[in-house]
């Protein structure tokens, strides 16, 4: 590895706000005392977030949780608005109970997307938007699906005077793995700066189920590859991107691919754009 590619890993660590080293207690006190203290001080009344049944929103939700509940042990008055979003049937809509039997979230609101998405995928095609393929159109169409669901959580946070949680970790960060303005759209992030590794690691020590803490990440947005696996997208494992961002040694493909990646989507972790 070159000095030039070292400086380049280190940066983007320090972007990232990555340490190498955690310890989980300490990480879970802190985000949900981030959570708990953001609310209050602002003097918002809700947190709102869509659960999947993987595992970034379902340690998400339950920091959210026991942050409602520290408000409210506090004399202040805060829910947790847990929200399932599903895009017609759900393939793992079983995990998706089971990250909710386990987050036990204050309110729950189911919230279908299919009709919206559609209507603007009619929309679109009325407008006489062409795609070059069928390919290129459900990965379009898988952006719109993020969006909606944004939408919704947002108006539910509008209703309750709340705020809208992401749960981007460091991991999907480098990678620039989430939907502009839809999955990556939101108030705040309590996973910031954690690997993969590092979110299972809270899961764990939280008591989440071990069938989600390990299971295969996956955005499931293509209707054409459902639940297709996240590293398949990548070309790298989550271990290896993760080692990267804990400052340890990769292969050289591995290396090139998560770099090229952050730096091709830079645009989606900046603010908009605007002449100096």
């Amino acid at each position: 590895m070159t000095e030039q590619t070292r400086s380049t890993q280190r940066d983007i660590i320090e972007a990232l706000a990555v340490s190498p080293n955690i310890d989980a207690d300490h990480e879970i006190e802190r985000r949900v005392g981030f959570l708990a203290d953001y609310l209050r001080d602002g003097g918002l009344k809700a947190l709102v977030l869509g659960i999947s049944g993987g595992v970034d929103s379902t340690i998400g939700g339950r920091l959210c949780q026991l942050a409602v509940e520290r408000v409210r042990d506090n004399g202040g008055d805060a829910r947790f608005y847990a929200v399932r979003l599903p895009h017609g049937e759900q393939h793992d809509a079983d995990d998706a109970r089971t990250a909710l039997d386990f987050i036990q979230p204050d309110e729950l609101l189911d919230v279908n997307i299919e009709a919206p998405t559609s209507g603007m995928q009619q929309a679109l095609e009325n407008s006489n938007l062409s795609f070059d393929d069928a390919e290129q159109e459900d990965f379009i169409l898988g952006n719109v699906k993020a969006r909606q669901r944004m939408v919704v959580q947002y108006a539910i946070a509008s209703r309750h005077s709340g705020l809208v949680v992401g749960t981007d970790q460091a991991a999907e960060a480098v990678m620039g793995f989430f939907t502009k303005f839809g999955d990556g759209a939101a108030d705040v992030t309590p996973l910031f700066g954690l690997t993969k590794g590092q979110v299972r690691a809270l899961g764990e020590k939280l008591g989440a189920p071990d069938a989600l803490v390990n299971k295969q990440p996956t955005a499931d947005l293509e209707s054409l590859k459902p639940q297709r696996p996240d590293e398949e997208v990548f070309g790298v494992s989550y271990d290896e991107i993760d080692t990267f961002l804990e400052g340890g040694e990769v292969s050289d493909h591995a290396r090139e691919t998560i770099i090229d990646a952050y730096e091709a989507t830079a645009h989606k972790r900046a603010l908009p754009a605007a002449p100096a």
